[in-house]
């Protein structure tokens, strides 16, 4: 009998972790409205922060946010780039972590790396097709009025470990009030289905688009965000684990990022050599 091992490895946070503080606010803000209103729906996002000086003017940090925001394509009432309401609290780095920092990337975690030959990028196809379904789309929008806030979710069948056909595709995208379902349907089908390999798009009744009916009030004005929410988006698509971190903001010493871009490109070289 062969006995296999292996090891696996865990990370947790404390109570008075800032992440795990702002986690546990928001927690505490819902109980509040359940305990009043059982029936509340509520997506609580909470920053919590010192503030100190900046070393970058404020007017320079607001004319990149209401550009980024600009770029994206939100000029909608309740959410426009020229209206919207900009609050900058910054403060500098902890002097403790910077003394790790100095020495090259200052901090612990977990990291993953993958790749895999069922795409040309080496990316799993799940996310790969999910990603280039709203690349093509979003390719459009304002000339449709279409989006910007949009979603995509692909199941694909496999056969003998390799993936061979669409199962289901959801859509989900903003639109104008002038626009119904079935014609937002109509309108993006050509470029879902021009986004997969030939002979792979699922049957049109597994293609569901908007299927609550109506996406008309969308992004900022429609749910509250917040960086960091979307890392499976940003990595894998669940294809593997994630180590919890993020990635956006985060420069170089910080190894949620740059070891996470360490690990994916030894796993691209290993791919290519199998």
């Amino acid at each position: 009998m062969v006995l296999h091992k292996n090891s696996v490895t865990s990370e947790s946070v404390a109570a008075g972790h800032p992440d795990k503080v702002a986690d546990q606010i928001s927690d505490a803000i819902l109980d509040e409205y359940l305990f009043n209103d059982s029936s509340s729906r509520t997506a609580i996002e909470t920053l919590v922060t010192e503030v100190f000086g900046p070393n970058i003017e404020n007017s320079k940090i607001e004319s990149i946010v209401r550009n980024t925001i600009k770029d994206i394509g939100y000029e909608h009432d309740g959410f426009h780039w020229e209206t919207v309401k900009v609050n900058i609290l910054l403060h500098e780095q902890s002097n403790d972590i910077a003394i790790g920092v100095d020495q090259g990337a200052g901090d612990q975690g977990i990291m993953y790396g993958y790749a895999t030959i069922e795409t040309e990028s080496l990316m799993p196809a799940p996310i790969f097709y999910a990603h280039s379904i709203l690349r093509n789309i979003m390719s459009m929008v304002k000339e449709v009025k279409l989006g910007p806030d949009a979603k995509s979710q692909i199941t694909l069948a496999y056969e003998n470990n390799l993936p061979v056909r669409a199962e289901s595709i959801v859509v989900s995208i903003q639109h104008l009030e002038d626009l119904n379902q079935s014609k937002v349907k109509e309108i993006i089908y050509p470029y879902i289905a021009s986004s997969l390999p030939e002979g792979w798009m699922c049957p049109k009744e597994n293609l569901l688009v908007n299927p609550t009916g109506r996406f008309v009030i969308g992004g900022p004005v429609g749910d509250c965000g917040l960086t960091g929410r979307k890392i499976m988006v940003d990595t894998y698509g669940g294809y593997i684990p994630h180590g919890g971190g993020a990635f956006s903001g985060k420069d170089a010493t910080k190894v949620d990022r740059s070891a996470a871009y360490m690990a994916r490109y030894l796993a691209k070289i290993l791919s290519l050599q199998v």
